[in-house]
């Protein structure tokens, strides 16, 4: 008999078992799987899903077939953060501190008191407080009939006094939160610059062309009428939001130095703008919006041309 010698595993003959490697790294071996695609993944690359797991670009196909949460009045659901209140309020902040500085004295922080709190001005709210026109100490004249129309924006961040700042920054972190909530970052933005910029145009065309404005009172003023109004458009309680209102205009029309138009204009630019977001038609509510918020600035630089004309003609 003849016998023949080979190597060992020669008599065994079909395929080695392999452990699977996970698709992404082949160096790592795996027994977990894809439970979408059945791909092997490691540890790494296994991503919780509501059953099993999956891997990333299984998630990935996933997020890009759910649409995105949407608000009541078709905004983002990250307004819930809060993010823009936030920032609104840590720029308002920052500016006060930028005005201390300027001023480097400490009536700046103290501002004129709750009798004044149109008071304690600085080198900063000079700069950009809302002014018709007027002449400087130095002989230059300034104002928005002079062409610093970034005024009209800038008074909305600047405050006169920390006092002032404390008011403001508190009832924006109450009404700005729930808002932002319910309508969403970008509408709840627009809404915000929209009121801020109206109470700003209406000082601007009612009140003495060479007295200072400035402070978050205009946005804030809109946020309360907006908030009412979106209230009363997802049918909710709005008993405790009227008192806080008229506790607010009796404040505006009693305490001296208080810009009563600047305060009267955000509150009705904000709800007018309210009425835009909330009563938007479902169908191409989104154009509608635009398309309001868009008519409304319009008309705010239509009557600061007009007021601008007036005081230099």
């Amino acid at each position: 008999m003849t016998e023949r010698s080979g190597q060992a595993g020669d008599a065994t003959e079909g395929p080695v078992p392999t452990t699977p490697v996970c698709y992404r790294h082949p160096d790592r071996e795996t027994y977990l799987r894809c439970t979408r695609c059945d791909r092997p993944i490691c540890p790494e690359c296994m991503r919780d899903a509501s059953v099993g797991h999956q891997c990333p670009e299984c998630v990935a196909e996933g997020r890009r077939s759910v649409r995105p949460a949407r608000t009541a009045f078709g905004g983002g659901a990250a307004g819930r953060q809060g993010y823009v209140t936030k920032a609104l309020i840590a720029l308002n902040v920052l500016m006060m501190l930028l005005s201390i500085a300027s001023a480097r004295s400490g009536n700046a922080i103290a501002g004129g008191g709750l009798g004044g709190l149109m008071g304690g001005g600085t080198p900063l709210t000079e700069w950009g407080a809302v002014l018709g026109l007027a002449a400087f100490p130095d002989g230059t004249v300034g104002g928005v009939a002079d062409g610093e129309w970034y005024r009209l924006v800038t008074a909305m961040f600047l405050h006169y006094g920390v006092l002032h700042l404390l008011l403001n920054m508190w009832a924006l972190w109450v009404l700005g939160r729930t808002l932002e909530a319910v309508l969403g970052p970008l509408r709840f933005l627009a809404l915000y610059l929209l009121a801020g910029l109206g109470g700003n145009v209406a000082a601007y065309v009612f009140t003495e062309p060479n007295r200072f404005t400035a402070g978050a009172s205009t946005a804030i003023f809109g946020l309360f009428a907006a908030i009412f109004v979106i209230m009363r458009r997802l049918g909710r309680d709005t008993s405790a939001i009227v008192p806080i209102l008229v506790i607010n205009l009796i404040f505006t029309f009693t305490v001296p130095s208080i810009s009563v138009a600047g305060h009267l204009g955000g509150l009705v630019v904000g709800a007018v703008t309210a009425l835009v977001l909330a009563y938007a038609p479902r169908m191409r509510r989104t154009v509608f919006q635009t398309a309001g918020c868009a008519i409304v600035l319009v008309a705010l630089i239509g009557l600061a041309l007009v007021r601008t004309a007036a005081l230099i003609g």
